[in-house]
């Protein structure tokens, strides 16, 4: 049994570009993976890394973080799905 891809999606309380990634990385149906929302205001090193890039998704590939692409809002979910598809392999 093949475990589903890890997806992490870096964010902070209020941040409404945060907010929109999350909602389109949770309407995605055509295929499964797990989503992480971490808050980077509960780790000093995740603020340092992350305070002027959020939202920042990345897939978690065991022995260390892959960054994937960045997308906006306005991207069309079609699009998110299949740039989430290639970053993964899948």
């Amino acid at each position: 049994m093949t475990s589903l891809p890890h997806i992490i999606l870096y964010s902070k309380p209020g941040c409404h570009l945060c907010e929109a990634a999350q909602a389109q990385l949770q309407q995605i149906k055509s295929f499964r993976f797990e989503l992480e929302v971490r808050d980077i205001t509960t780790r000093a090193d995740w603020f340092a890394a992350y305070q002027y890039e959020i939202p920042v998704v990345t897939c978690d590939r065991g022995d260390h973080e892959e960054r994937l692409p960045r997308f906006s809002s306005r991207t069309p979910l079609a699009r998110v799905e299949q740039l989430l598809q290639n970053a993964l392999k899948l």
